[in-house]
């Protein structure tokens, strides 16, 4: 299964591919889609880079899923609102590319590559070069999306156990306690 996770952000969006077969994970690629006010671009035209990014990603790597992180409440309510709106533009861009999208909140993602929910970028960098085998740190916003690719890749083993036993019911709405997915 290739995966494609994405880790959203109006200036800086980090995206990973990472192909899983079975519990072995492998790295295809990773990057960031960047966005800028200083270019001259207003709000919708950075939504739309971010749009045209994605729907790049998904066209020259042919993931079959995605994994997206839920965005979380900031202090200030305007930088959540703008983040709000680009993590938009990144779900509308996997849905209309035909992916399935799966969301995880950064404390999950933390917890399950570091083991600690409050790791900073400096640990999540180093498991993600660990757990998947890189020459190198990846960039922060990268590790982030490739963390979401090796959490979802996690979820989805277990899933698919579970779906043996009990076929499991699609849910339309609502969020539950683990995360939401749709």
């Amino acid at each position: 299964m290739r995966i494609l996770g994405i880790d959203p952000g109006l200036q800086c969006t980090g995206f990973g591919v990472v192909d899983s077969e079975g519990a072995a994970l492998h790295y295809v690629a990773s990057g960031t889609i960047q966005t800028s006010p200083k270019d001259g671009a207003l709000l919708p035209e950075r939504l739309k880079i971010l749009f045209d990014g994605i729907s790049e990603v998904v066209k020259r790597y042919e993931p079959q899923v995605s994994a997206c992180e839920i965005v979380f409440v900031n202090v200030n309510p305007q930088a959540t609102l703008l983040l709000g709106q680009a993590r938009g533009a990144c779900l509308t861009a996997l849905v209309a590319n035909g992916l399935s999208v799966a969301e995880y909140t950064a404390l999950q993602l933390k917890k399950a590559v570091v083991g600690y929910g409050r790791a900073d970028k400096a640990q999540m960098q180093e498991m993600v070069k660990r757990l998947l085998a890189l020459p190198g740190l990846p960039g922060k916003d990268a590790a982030d999306a490739l963390g979401l690719c090796i959490i979802h890749a996690q979820v989805a083993r277990s899933v698919a156990v579970i779906n043996k036993v009990s076929p499991l019911q699609a849910r339309t709405h609502a969020a539950y306690k683990g995360g939401r997915s749709y």
